[in-house]
């Protein structure tokens, strides 16, 4: 049976996953609560079976706790504002810039959410944590191959989500190398 110094792990790794977290939820509370559960799945899961990577299973579970906290925290608001006749309060003192670069950040949060389970986690491991495909491929136990066709979906999802793109029935080949999908297959391959 494998044996881990929690309290090491904790400081050694905790700073890691609380960076995972915060980038997706962007704010301390809903980052400190997904933080916690973090480190319970992770001592909980190393009590049946053993952890050969601490740091890739930490990133993995604080992505997969971010990610279920924004689909939530999704639906709690879209309920709040179907029982709430009142329009959100906006600050006038915000430059226009700030305000814009909020808004946006908030719709990526949002539109993570709405993704695919695979698809987000893939997303978040790639862009937020800086992964390999190769490293994302040995963390959710896929293929290579997997994890860019994941990466595209994801990311042309997230372009229609947030305007920028339309989805349309294009050639997927030529989408793929303009995105520079098959590029990063090729050269995680090698």
């Amino acid at each position: 049976m494998q044996v881990h110094d929690w309290q090491m792990i904790v400081a050694e790794y905790g700073p890691l996953v609380w960076r995972t977290a915060y980038r997706l939820l962007g704010n301390h509370a809903d980052t400190a609560d997904c933080f916690q559960e973090t480190f319970v799945a992770a001592l909980e899961l190393s009590r049946r079976q053993p952890v050969r990577n601490v740091a890739g299973l930490l990133v993995r579970l604080a992505t997969t706790r971010a990610i279920d906290r924004l689909r939530q925290k999704g639906r709690d608001e879209r309920h709040q504002a179907a029982e709430s006749d009142c329009d959100p309060i906006v600050s006038k003192g915000d430059p226009a810039e700030g305000a814009q670069a909020q808004e946006l950040v908030q719709q990526l949060r949002e539109a993570i959410g709405e993704l695919p389970a695979q698809e987000a986690k893939v997303f978040c491991l790639r862009y937020l944590n800086e992964m390999s495909y190769r490293q994302i491929a040995r963390e959710l136990s896929i293929g290579i191959n997997a994890v860019g066709v994941a990466l595209f979906r994801a990311k042309a999802k997230l372009r229609q989500a947030l305007g920028a793109v339309p989805m349309d029935e294009g050639d997927p080949q030529r989408d793929a190398s303009r995105w520079g999908a098959q590029d990063e297959v090729r050269h995680e391959k090698t």
